[in-house]
């Protein structure tokens, strides 16, 4: 995060002032403000994750049952909530529908709607560096809900 962060800056894209804005969230992730479990079939600190899964990367089967299908992994370790806030970000369709199979299967943790947000500042930040526009207004705006 920190790295994007810095490099909006330095491209004009956010202020000094916001920039300092996600220095402070990225402290208070380093402190371990925002520590929480994981679902509950994840056994470890971190799960394995799509890594890039955006409504984009979620195909459905045209058949009767119209499965989903990921396609264009970057898969690495992390915290599982960040798949579905990526999700949640980017406008997939059967959300609603994909948070709850996920919660049949694997019960999320206690208050895991108030942080999508935080699970999507650094992608915003991503975004805001590679397309500008309003990726820095959403990414500021995400985190200062957590600092």
């Amino acid at each position: 995060m920190l790295p994007f962060g810095r490099k909006a800056r330095d491209h004009g894209l956010i202020t000094s002032g916001d920039a300092a804005l996600i220095d402070r969230l990225a402290t208070r992730l380093a402190n371990g403000v925002f520590e929480h479990d994981q679902p509950a079939l994840v056994p470890v600190v971190a799960a394995r994750l799509h890594g890039d899964l955006w409504s984009g990367n979620v195909l459905w089967d045209a058949g009767a049952e119209g499965q989903g299908v990921l396609i264009d992994p970057a898969a690495h370790g992390g915290h599982a909530e960040s798949d579905l806030a990526m999700l949640a970000l980017f406008g997939q369709q059967h959300l609603d529908a994909i948070i709850a199979g996920y919660g049949q299967v694997s019960p999320l943790a206690a208050g895991w709607q108030e942080r999508i947000a935080l699970h999507q500042v650094h992608p915003l930040l991503v975004h805001t560096v590679l397309f500008g526009g309003g990726y820095a207004e959403a990414a500021v705006a995400a985190a200062r809900r957590y600092t």
